[in-house]
Parts: structure tokens; sequence; C-alpha cells
């Protein structure tokens, strides 16, 4: 296939016999190898109150692996804006950007990214997300220049126009990005009902600002590659568990892959977990090439961002290189 921006979205997971701190160690190394490999971005997820997952202290998990790479762009995918003040983030994405310059992205997105009573603990109201476009444009204008006399500025942060995306999984957010003229990312990797239907309403809608003069997408999707077919299947068995986990509400850490899940389903469980993750690739690189060119010309995405709950460290890393591959991203120099 044709070359296409490839990016990585990851939740720094924490596996089974394992702890947070080698969670975010093992993000780091994938951040590097994907700078290696040649892709565009790595972003980390802000999610409250998960056994498997390191990455809440978003902003400062960020800073960390931005500390280990040196040219890949580095974000949020996303920030969940009702959580927080905009003037927070504007500070803490401002020192980001202070201290790695031209390499950050914010993306946003509305939903609490955890449950109520999680939401409490943040002290947080749960009407917070009904602000979400103002606070946007709050967010966007402390990264502008101040102006004489502002009363409440950003330090670090105004004047550095960090990029903002619009992150979503439904119509509201392809529209937030059209009119405020900014990139949308779809969650199409666990949220695909409203892909094509957000796209359309995003193209649609946009209007050109001082961040993109056109309309620029990218959709989430789970790849696990390896050398077999079989050999990727068994990979995806650690992700279809933590799904399996969430859907019993009996979440926690990574699971190492099993050979078959078919003896686990309880009725109705496969089919609704395959539609959640209707957007995996799984199989050899021949096997993915295959569908994945087929999801690129059907959607006319510009760019994937790429989920994969691997068990294994090395095995995760050999997946994103073969996925590397299978986009016929630049290699890495030999020497």
């Amino acid at each position: 296939m044709s070359t296409i921006a490839l990016s990585v979205l990851d939740h720094a997971s924490i596996a089974e016999g394992s702890t947070p701190g080698q969670a975010l160690r093992d993000a780091r190394e994938l951040a590097q190898h994907a700078e290696r490999f040649g892709y565009t971005r790595f972003w980390l997820s802000e999610h409250h109150n998960m056994q498997a997952i390191a990455s809440a202290a978003t902003s400062v998990s960020l800073g960390f692996i931005a500390e280990g790479t040196s040219s890949i762009r580095i974000g949020s995918g996303g920030i969940m804006l009702p959580n927080h003040s905009p003037l927070v983030i504007a500070e803490q994405f401002g020192t980001l950007e202070s201290l790695y310059p031209g390499r950050i992205d914010l993306g946003l997105g509305r939903a609490p990214g955890t449950d109520p009573r999680t939401m409490a603990a943040l002290r947080r109201d749960h009407s917070a997300s009904s602000t979400f476009p103002s606070d946007v444009q709050e967010l966007q204008a402390f990264f502008e220049p101040a102006e004489p006399g502002q009363p409440v500025r950003a330090v670090p942060g105004e004047g550095l126009r960090v990029p903002l995306w619009i992150l979503g999984s439904s119509l509201f957010g392809a529209q937030l990005g059209a009119q405020l003229g900014l990139p949308y990312a779809f969650a199409s990797h666990f949220a695909p009902d409203a892909l094509y239907e957000a796209l359309k309403a995003y193209r649609a809608g946009f209007r050109p600002s001082a961040q993109l003069e056109k309309p620029y997408v990218m959709a989430g999707v789970n790849a696990f590659v390896a050398d077999t077919d079989e050999e990727a299947r068994k990979l995806f068995t650690t992700m279809q568990q933590a799904f399996l986990g969430t859907l019993r509400g009996a979440r926690g850490r990574l699971r190492p892959p099993v050979e078959s899940l078919d003896t686990a389903w309880r009725p109705g469980e496969k089919e609704r977990l395959d539609h959640m993750l209707r957007y995996s690739f799984v199989g050899s690189p021949e096997t993915v090439r295959e569908k994945l060119e087929l999801f690129v010309a059907d959607t006319g995405v510009d760019e994937l961002m790429v989920s994969s709950m691997i068990f294994d460290q090395t095995a995760r890393l050999r997946s994103f290189e073969l996925m590397a591959e299978v986009a016929e991203l630049q290699r890495p120099e030999q020497g």
C-alpha cells in the first residue's frame, strides 16, 4: 500500500506480574522503537482508577516519554478536559512545549475516562462535559500571545500555540472539530459505530482556521501483527480478555495470551466484542496489508493511530515494526 502517516496510541498497560514503573519504561521503549521506524506521533491516554493503565498522570508521563525520544511527536490521546481546568492544562502542555519545542500535541476528549465514583474523587461535576466546547476555546486562548493587561495568563503556555486535536466517537466531536477548524481523531478502535457518519459530518462542516487549512482525519485501529496469522491471533487474545473483563465489570491487569477463548464466552459476549473491536487488524504482514488497504481506501483517512494491547514487550515491539513495514514507512538506518 502507499505510505500513510502512522502513529501510536498507548495506555502504558500494566501486565500481570509487572508494575506501573515498568509499564511506563516499556511505553518509552515503544516510543523509541516507533521513532526509529518512522511513526509520526506517540500518544498516551488518560484513564483513572484502571488497574491496567499507568498513564493516569498523563502530562507527567508524556514528559518521561519525550525525554527519552528526540523527533517523534508526543501527545495526549487524549486529555479528558472535563477532569481539568483549561488553565492547568495550558500550563502543563505549555511546560512540555517549552521543554520539547515543536513536538507536542494536545488531543482533547469530553468523556471523563472513568466511572462516576472516580469522577467524584477527581472533584469534577458530572455535568462538566456540557461546557466542553467553551473549555476548548478557553484553552486555545491561553496558548495565544497575551493581550495587554490580560488578568490571567498561562506561564508557560502563552504564545506557544500547542496544536489541538478534537477526539471523539460520535457526531458531537466531529461537528466541534469542524467548527473550530481543528484536526479530528475518531476512536474507531473501540467505538466503531459512527465512524463514517462522523467523517462525513467533519469534512462537510469544516471551517479553515489559523491552525488548519483543510480537514485532517485520524482513525484509531487495533493492530496485532506477527510472522504468522496464528501467532497474531494468539497475541490478540490479551486484548480480547481485557475487553471481556470490562464487559463483565471485572477489570484487571493485562493477561497473557491463550491458545483459544472458545470456552470462555458467555452467550452474546463474543458477538458484542467482535463488534466493538471491528477495526482490529490481526495477522501476518500480508494478511494485515490487504485489510488495511481496504480500510484506508474506504475511509480516506489521513493518518492511522495504532493501539495494541500485547502482553509481551518483545512481541509488542515486533508488531509495531511489522506494522511499519505494512504501511511502507521509512526503515531504520543500518549501522
